[in-house]
């Protein structure tokens, strides 16, 4: 089973916290020993060389003398003005013994049951005279020991000196078993106060597990929360999911809307084809039946046909203008005034009792606007507004053509002085199959394409176009396309 990233970063943390006490207390523990030892070694070394210039017989006296074990007062570093203190605190056994020239033990004092010591000869004691040595007793303990070349006694070639190394070892058990006690105590307490930590610092990531979960569970507006300091990496990774999140969400929206344009067009599609459709069966079964003359029937059907046939030119225009690569246009130097007049001429056959302004975009005269462009699209453009302006206002409704140059730009505006529109209608009015009046009727108008055919063929040529309106001042289309040289 694996382990959770908690788990994992606070065994690794127990363990590398586990590995730094037991190196800290080896070397604390090895560093007692060896000063230890080293202060035995300073508490041997007088011991040594008063023995060695004492003849044996002569602790044979004090002993007979006392009845006692005579080592523990011979001279010591403290008798001698060593610099210890108390020379024999870690001596808690001594022994002594004189050798004989073969190594042989002649004379011991002392622990009777004393160190085994290895055969010194008389080249042995002179090669390691004055180097401590350690050595096991007879009972498994150690003993600390020193050899000398015996300078106070004939027929012996050294005297060897020995302590046990008991209270040291005592002394060194209870440091390390108070260095195990309280490296578990302290591992146990860094394991405890890590694990708390380790469960702050991954608390972040829990809340992005939950705000992965609510996602999942379709509720695409949860964002990750960002920390207080957003430098940190869980700071950077919410930032990156946050953005992430977002442009989810934009895109799903986006792909949501686009199904739901996209239905409304099949629907409205539908609609616009089912009613020539319907015209065009109906005459045919009424002349079958005999209901209706040929002439009317035949005239009816091709009205019918030709609105049709004129439906689906627009939508193949608008499918062509939506590709990614554009519509073939053919770009050709032209100018916008020409088709700013021919729609003046427009308006006036169209309705005569029209009062027509002729000026520039913002007023004054009428001036040029070069454009590279193609001029059929274009007429197509403007003649879309014309009718529109023509179906939309009571007849009479003054109008105003504009056309000039601004800002780098040529500019072409068609306004009336009609009703206009409200705000929401206004923000549809260059939606595919949008007819401000709501109406399916073919006698209010077309099939509400003319306006984002204009829309498109302007977005083609690089332009854009806009619509200013409120209820009851009337509607002013602006076009602006990039200006060409003159």
């Amino acid at each position: 089973m694996r382990l959770s990233l908690r788990a994992r970063l606070l065994s690794i943390t127990v363990a590398l916290l586990a590995v730094g006490l037991v190196v800290i207390g080896s070397v604390v523990v090895r560093q007692l020993e060896h000063q230890l030892l080293t202060r035995v070694d300073a508490q041997l070394a007088p011991m040594s060389r008063a023995l060695s210039t004492m003849p044996p017989e002569l602790l044979d006296r004090l002993r007979a003398r006392t009845g006692q074990e005579p080592l523990g007062r011979l001279p010591t570093g403290a008798d001698q003005g060593s610099p210890a203190a108390d020379p024999l605190d870690l001596i808690t056994k001594g022994y002594a013994g004189y050798l004989s020239a073969g190594g042989a033990v002649l004379h011991s004092f002392g622990d009777p049951a004393g160190p085994g010591l290895p055969r010194l000869d008389a080249a042995a004691v002179t090669a390691r005279a004055g180097e401590p040595f350690t050595v096991e007793g007879d009972d498994g303990q150690e003993w600390r020991a020193v050899v000398l070349p015996a300078q106070g006694a004939t027929g012996h070639s050294g005297v060897v000196a020995a302590v046990s190394l008991e209270a040291l070892q005592a002394t060194v058990n209870r440091v390390r078993a108070a260095c195990l006690v309280a490296g578990s105590v302290l591992l146990a307490v860094l394991a405890l106060v890590g694990g708390i930590a380790i469960r702050a610092g991954l608390a972040p990531l829990r809340r992005v597990e939950e705000t992965a979960a609510a996602i999942a569970g379709g509720d695409l507006s949860r964002r990750v929360p960002e920390p207080a300091a957003p430098g940190t990496e869980v700071g950077r990774l919410a930032r990156s999911l946050n953005t992430m999140l977002a442009q989810i969400e934009q895109g799903v929206a986006a792909k949501v809307e686009s199904e739901a344009r996209m239905r409304r067009f099949v629907a409205d599609v539908s609609h616009e084809l089912r009613t020539p459709l319907f015209g065009i069966k109906g005459f045919s079964e009424l002349y079958r039946m005999g209901g209706t003359e040929a002439g009317p029937a035949m005239a009816r059907i091709e009205s019918e046909s030709g609105r049709l046939a004129e439906l689906v030119d627009d939508l193949l225009l608008l499918a062509g203008l939506d590709e990614s690569d554009g519509p073939g246009l053919d770009l050709t130097p032209m100018d916008l005034r020409t088709l700013a007049a021919d729609a003046r001429h427009d308006f006036a056959a169209l309705d005569p009792s029209r009062p027509i302004a002729f000026t520039g975009p913002s007023g004054g005269p009428a001036a040029s606007a070069p454009v590279l462009g193609d001029e059929a699209r274009l007429r197509q453009v403007v003649s879309n507004l014309v009718g529109n302006a023509v179906t939309h206002t009571p007849a009479g409704t003054p109008v105003r053509i504009g056309v000039g140059t601004d800002g780098g730009e040529a500019v072409l505006v068609i306004a009336d002085e009609g009703p206009g529109l409200a705000p929401e209608e206004a923000s549809r009015v260059f939606d595919r199959f949008y007819r401000a009046d709501g109406s399916r009727a073919r006698a209010t108008g077309g099939a509400g394409l003319g306006l984002a055919i204009v829309r498109s063929i302007v977005a083609a040529h690089g332009g854009r176009v806009e619509l200013r309106s409120a209820p009851g001042r009337g509607a002013a289309f602006e076009i602006r396309l990039p200006a060409a040289a003159s």
